[in-house]
């Protein structure tokens, strides 16, 4: 890393407040406070804030199960509202569904039960509060807030207000998933040495191969769909270019953390769960990161850092030019990965494995449903039950990639405290944990 960056956070993190936008945050009259929530009635009200792909593959989803009716959607970009409301309208066979720009009109609505948040990552802590705050039980996608400090809001504030929280790391949902980490948590690979995660390097977008920087891009004018203004929102003002929005966002600091929160949420996730750290986090974290010198995309390309728990256990998180896909237990006796495209292990027989009913079992979703994540979502709203990702394995296992963003920004080891969430004796790192919000959006 550049050496200006030794004792300094990166551009992106030192922008101050910018001018103010023209939408005031205030909170709607009709929203009721309260943390006695009724149980919902068998057909839970569900509506969509963001309808970008996973927007839409939530959209998807939610329209098949029976029980749950999409009655409003919420985007800033005027022609994925018209197609989503469309797709809506035709399965239903009516034209019920309300389409709204601003998210507030939807979360004020009392006939609404649920909602289903998938927007940039600037965006999330603020439109999940403002949700929790009018009652509203959530699944909100992953990671989990764009820092640290608003996930611990976040947290404080579901439990406070008693909001069924669904973090959108389905992994958990997923049998081979749960099965490999069994697989470690009963020690059938002996004691557990090391953790390896390989995320993806660079910037992808949907289907596009991987690249390492874009450069500068022009300014354009904002298309007439598009409330450019209210996409930004809490983040520094910045002219519009086509390659900053939508998807792009990722590879933006002010927006998102790179492939490290993106994918670093999932992977890490399913690592904190067989490790049997959700509960916790690093104590030490260290490592190197390569970014953009210019252009539009800031966020790490290619990166390499270890967090290192209680105990001495170190979990290795890296570009999947460095590590493998996947995650990858090693122990005293053998290894498992885990991928999306399945299980591996060493000594092979170990998939055939039988975990026996007085060992440890990891939570399961609510059904074995083929879309258990957000079935388990909709019957934990009516039995008030805890989630498979509830709001503080969300918080916890976006930490440590956090973390990593942050030691590779500075350029050194950061220790963290994980029983306060604080880093110790480091006052510019520690300064990371929150950004500024552009004036006048606030927690």
């Amino acid at each position: 890393m550049n050496n200006k960056y030794k004792d300094i956070p990166r551009r992106s993190f030192l922008k101050t407040t910018a001018a103010s936008i023209v939408i005031p945050y205030i909170l709607p009259s009709s929203v009721v406070i309260s943390s006695d929530r009724p149980v919902p009635s068998k057909q839970l009200t569900l509506g969509l804030i963001g309808l970008g792909s996973m927007g839409m593959r939530h959209l998807k989803g939610f329209l098949q199960e029976e029980d749950c009716r999409i009655v409003g959607v919420c985007d800033v970009d005027g022609r994925r509202r018209t197609a989503a409301v469309g797709e809506i309208n035709k399965h239903y066979n009516n034209s019920d569904c309300v389409e709204y720009s601003d998210y507030r009109e939807l979360v004020a609505r009392n006939d609404v039960d649920t909602v289903c948040i998938s927007v940039p990552d600037h965006w999330h802590a603020i439109i999940a509060l403002e949700g929790i705050l009018a009652g509203k039980d959530i699944y909100g996608e992953k990671p989990l807030t764009l820092t640290i400090s608003e996930g611990q809001t976040l947290v404080e504030a579901v439990n406070r207000y008693k909001c069924v929280w669904q973090t959108g790391s389905w992994q958990r949902s997923t049998s081979h998933f749960r099965f490999g980490c069994e697989l470690v948590r009963n020690e059938r690979i002996g004691k557990l040495q090391k953790v390896e995660v390989g995320i993806g390097p660079g910037f992808k977008g949907p289907g596009g191969p991987t690249v390492y920087g874009i450069g500068p891009q022009p300014v354009q004018q904002v298309p007439k769909d598009l409330d450019y203004e209210m996409w930004l929102g809490p983040a520094p003002w910045a002219p519009y270019t086509e390659k900053r929005c939508h998807w792009n966002f990722r590879w933006i600091l002010d927006y998102s953390g790179g492939q490290v929160t993106d994918w670093g949420a999932h992977h890490i996730d399913i690592a904190h769960w067989g490790m049997g750290c959700d509960e916790t986090g690093p104590a030490e974290v260290s490592g190197t990161g390569k970014f953009p010198d210019d252009g539009l995309w800031d966020a790490a390309a290619d990166y390499d850092f270890e967090c290192k728990y209680a105990g001495g256990l170190v979990m290795r998180v890296a570009s999947n030019n460095h590590l493998r896909q996947g995650v990858r237990f090693i122990g005293e006796k053998g290894w498992v990965h885990i991928t999306r495209g399945g299980l591996d292990a060493n000594p092979k027989k170990l998939l055939k494995e039988k975990i026996g009913s007085g060992e440890i079992h990891l939570a399961r979703p609510s059904s074995d449903h083929r879309q258990g994540h957000r079935r388990d979502f909709l019957d934990c709203v009516k039995t008030r039950a805890q989630t498979i990702t509830p709001v503080e394995i969300g918080h916890r296992s976006a930490i440590p990639a956090h973390l990593g963003n942050i030691a590779m920004l500075v350029g050194r080891k950061i220790r963290w405290d994980s029983k306060v969430e604080m880093i110790i004796d480091d006052p510019v790192a520690a300064r990371m944990l929150s950004r500024p919000m552009r004036t006048p959006w606030h927690l």
